[in-house]
């Protein structure tokens, strides 16, 4: 057989594998990490990474992590905390639901263990308090990008530590938060002003004209801004975007017209 036919055959035995991964738990733990990278792969597109099998799933230089749609909660990620290098991971929910098992807990353990995390997603994980996003700016100094889209709890205190410690952040998610103009302003005059280009914070129902300007006064680099469905923004902050943004900076705006 040459090399061609190889992976095929590879990777049909680990989709079955996968696919009755139950029956299989105990002879995954075994394998060398480049099977369970793969193994990791297929789990989770098939949402079959759980509280029960993550141990044995994983493996201690795994960088990246989709659980999207995976049934996991806390205890998983005190698993997930042994993995030193991981540098992205998703827990958000996509289904349009909110995730309730993800709290501030278990991102704290994350954090402590995980300095060197880049990308982190808790898209609508709705118990997410403001100590969990601190806990990772405290301990993860090289983040990127932070997702907090939807987490109902989250206040100005996320904003403020994730601009008073993230210097290196250039895309954040806060919609539909709890967030006032006052967390935006500490959030974009804060240490990650000059490389901020993404900022998301629509449906955020406490903001006002103050907040869209601050942004583009003192992030000279978004290029992403999106503010619909903030009830409280006027047409004061089309005139903002005329104003202070030059020809071509940004790619992508939204607003709501009220």
């Amino acid at each position: 057989m040459n090399c061609h036919g190889v992976d095929p055959l590879l990777d049909l035995c680990l989709l079955c594998m996968t696919r009755d991964i139950s029956r299989y738990e105990s002879d995954v733990g075994p394998l060398p990490p480049n099977l369970k990278d793969k193994i990791i792969k297929l789990l989770s597109l098939q949402g079959h990474i759980t509280d029960s099998n993550i141990s044995q799933v994983l493996h201690p230089s795994v960088r990246k992590l989709d659980l999207r749609d995976c049934d996991v909660s806390d205890s998983a990620l005190r698993v997930i905390s042994r993995c030193k290098q991981l540098k992205k991971i998703n827990l958000g929910s996509c289904k349009g639901e909110e995730r309730t098992s993800i709290t501030s807990e278990g991102i704290q353990t994350l954090a402590v263990s995980c300095s060197d995390l880049l990308e982190v997603s808790l898209k609508r994980c709705c118990n997410l308090s403001d100590a969990g996003v601190l806990a990772l700016a405290l301990n993860c100094p090289l983040l990127q990008i932070v997702n907090l889209g939807g987490c109902s709890a989250i206040t100005d205190q996320s904003l403020r530590a994730l601009g008073r410690h993230c210097a290196r952040l250039h895309s954040v998610d806060f919609s539909a938060t709890r967030v006032t103009d006052d967390g935006v302003l500490a959030l974009v005059s804060g240490r990650c002003s000059q490389t901020l280009k993404e900022i998301h914070m629509d449906r955020c129902v406490m903001l006002t004209d103050e907040a869209v300007e601050a942004v583009l006064t003192c992030c000279p680099h978004v290029y992403i801004l999106l503010f619909h469905g903030c009830p409280l923004v006027t047409d004061r902050s089309r005139e903002a975007l005329e104003q202070l943004v030059g020809p071509n900076q940004i790619k992508q705006v939204t607003w709501t017209v009220y």
